[in-house]
């Protein structure tokens, strides 16, 4: 009889085949002293990581529970994808893992440092670690956000209030959480779901986060990803549909706070855009001060960056001549 697994590890792929061996031998070196399980969702792939999954699903049958879709879940935007996985699942696993088919795990204590601080503090939601970016095209290691956070202070202990003021982000690949706590969140009436930091945010509402100072996966940087799409202004009114949806949820001063943070960034061309629909929404979800900040005091900030850095390079410019 199988043991039940206090972990399951949830991985999701499409079109990984150069690197899908690489991320499942990350899962099946793992040295821990609980039972866990691994679920392989394979998106209609058109290349051979089904293969690959089949594959070591033979050779680890105890471990790799694969799952093969013939219709792409992921495109049709309705939850689908997000439901089959939940279903998948062990009912009795406590903590749940997350690392996509393109991103690797190189630490063989992993699982077994971030589960025996979470089983020691239940007081914390989720524990996360460092990390390294590996950038495809370029073939090179590069700096990431969470380098400056940590600094040399070690280990981090963080709450909503830090997530709320330091935009904090990590990604999905250094993620171990306890599945009562996303389940308790109201991370399901986001809309639309799907977003790294949604996730992170709805964790947080549970518990605190432990950022471990040891960099235990890779995370790959890949040109054809979502980030890195044409369309950008798809992309940004997506994002800004989903944070106004974590405002509706929570109505906390913590989340208008979050939202403002993150959606700063974009100030200045939602004003020179004209997007008077996001800027109603400014008023509408972050309150009268916020709305103000973000729609005249932000872009003007920004307008003052940008004409600082212009300068600069023309001194410089001069300069070296």
């Amino acid at each position: 009889m199988l043991e039940t697994p206090l972990v399951s590890i949830r991985c999701t792929v499409y079109n990984h085949e150069p690197y899908l061996r690489q991320c499942l031998d990350g899962f099946v070196m793992q040295q821990t002293n609980f039972p866990f399980e691994v679920i392989v969702h394979d998106d209609a792939s058109t290349d051979g990581s089904a293969a690959i999954i089949r594959e070591y699903a033979e050779k680890y049958p105890d471990m790799i529970k694969p799952i093969f879709e013939t219709e792409n879940q992921y495109s049709k935007h309705d939850g689908s994808l997000g439901r089959i996985l939940k279903a998948a699942i062990h009912p009795a696993s406590k903590y749940i893992a997350v690392c996509e088919g393109d991103d690797f795990w190189t630490d063989p204590q992993k699982l077994q440092i971030q589960v025996d601080f979470l089983e020691s503090h239940p007081d914390y939601s989720f524990s996360v670690h460092e990390y390294k970016v590996w950038n495809e095209v370029k073939q090179e290691f590069e700096p990431h956000q969470l380098e400056p956070l940590i600094g040399v202070d070690g280990n981090l202990s963080l709450t909503l209030d830090d997530y709320a003021t330091r935009v904090f982000f990590t990604k999905t690949l250094t993620n171990v959480y306890r599945k009562s706590a996303i389940e308790n969140s109201k991370y399901d009436k986001y809309d639309p779901v799907g977003f790294d930091w949604m996730f992170f945010y709805a964790l947080m509402t549970q518990g605190k986060c432990y950022l471990i100072n040891r960099a235990m996966g890779v995370y790959r940087v890949q040109p054809n990803s979502v980030t890195a799409s044409k369309n950008l202004r798809g992309l940004y009114d997506h994002v800004r549909d989903a944070m106004f949806s974590i405002v509706r949820e929570e109505q906390t001063e913590q989340s208008r706070e979050f939202v403002f943070n993150y959606l700063k960034t974009f100030a200045l061309s939602v004003l020179y855009d004209r997007q008077w629909k996001t800027i109603r929404k400014y008023f509408k979800y972050l309150g009268l001060k916020r709305a103000f900040l973000i729609t005249f005091v932000e872009p003007i900030r920004r307008l003052r960056e940008i004409r600082d850095i212009k300068r600069q390079s023309r001194e410089t410019a001069l300069h070296d001549k």
